[in-house]
């Protein structure tokens, strides 16, 4: 009876440690295998490897990304995917465990190991595919802003035909028609002289609009005081305030000045009559930092609910400006101001390329 009793205890006592074993290395290695990244995967899973072995009696084991005479690493999910083999030496003639337990343990590993491999390929796949859309993004910003930086000069180029060309000749033909009713105060030239005048007036409000010179040379704050400065002629109380350099990069400068000229244009068409008018321009190109602020005092967007903004036309102004703050990598915003009427924010956080 007493031999019987000791022998029970001793098969306990085996039990017992090939429990502790099967779960040493369950959670030895799934600790591991949580942690590992795509650095140290490779590394974990031979470690993983050889406790397997050494749990299975051999002295090799290693993990091949390939079919092979193994345990087979099968990925969770319905498509059940092969990602690889766990190969154990001598495994032929070690598969056949006479411990139930002992085979599920190697199945619960080989488990562990093929769910590490399928989230790592998961994390590279979604990574080569963020990179793959950062590049793109990149080409886009690239391409959109060649397409503005092309409009530019197509601009430039028109209001400097139209300066040395059509505006010249309108020019000459104002100052012949102005002698001529010198001459003669009541010939036809004296009703031809205001015409004349105002057509060279108009010419160079749209050579103005297309590239002003002092945008060039002057810079964006001379162009922008400018701007204030007509709109100060139309009834409106504008003040514009600058921090920082005259000039900036030359592509910034156009993208804030086009900005600038919108949201004038749109402040005259619907703050609805002169109002004030503030904008703030800011600059700090050693921390790559560019700002612009145009607020109005006027109706407001609340007056704008009821529009059809499906009408051809409508908004078209605004994207624009979108689009060019997005070609250089900026963000462009459009709302209420803190006291009425209607504020546009860009800002630019970064050096384009």
């Amino acid at each position: 009876m007493q031999s019987e009793t000791v022998s029970a205890l001793r098969d306990l006592y085996r039990a017992s440690e090939a429990r502790a074993a099967r779960l040493t290395l369950l959670f030895e290695a799934g600790r591991d295998l949580a942690f590992a990244d795509a650095a140290s995967l490779s590394a974990t899973l031979s470690q993983c490897a050889r406790r397997a072995a050494l749990f299975a009696g051999a002295a090799e084991g290693q993990v091949i990304f390939a079919d092979g005479e193994g345990i087979p690493l099968i990925a969770p999910g319905p498509a059940a995917r092969r990602v690889g083999t766990l190969i154990i030496e001598d495994w032929e003639n070690r598969k056949r465990f006479s411990d139930e337990e002992d085979r599920g343990a190697l199945d619960l590993l080989a488990g562990l190991m093929a769910t590490a491999i399928d989230r790592i390929d998961r994390v590279r796949e979604r990574e080569d595919l963020l990179g793959k859309l950062k590049e793109r993004e990149r080409q886009l910003e690239h391409l959109v802003g060649r397409i503005f930086t092309s409009q530019e000069d197509e601009r430039r180029r028109v209001a400097h035909d139209l300066h040395d060309g059509v505006a010249q000749t309108a020019a000459a033909l104002f100052r012949r028609l102005d002698a001529l009713t010198e001459r003669s105060s009541g010939s036809e030239a004296a009703a031809l002289a205001p015409i004349a005048r105002s057509l060279v007036g108009e010419l160079r409000g749209v050579i103005a609009g297309l590239r002003p010179t002092a945008l060039d040379d002057l810079g964006i704050s001379a162009a922008i005081s400018s701007m204030a400065d007509g709109l100060r002629e139309d009834g409106y109380e504008v003040t514009f305030r600058q921090a920082g350099p005259d000039r900036w990069p030359p592509v910034i400068e156009t993208a804030f000045f086009r900005i600038v000229q919108e949201a004038l244009t749109n402040i005259r068409k619907h703050a609805g009559g002169p109002c004030q008018v503030d904008i703030v321009l800011s600059a700090e190109p050693d921390s790559a930092r560019w700002h612009l602020s145009v607020r109005d005092g006027g109706k407001g967007l609340a007056s704008e609910k009821n529009r059809d903004v499906s009408k051809k036309g409508q908004k078209i102004g605004l994207e624009i400006m979108r689009e060019r703050m997005m070609a250089l990598g900026g963000e462009l915003q459009v709302g209420a101001g803190r006291d009425g009427g209607t504020e546009v924010r860009a800002c630019l956080e970064r050096v384009p390329e």
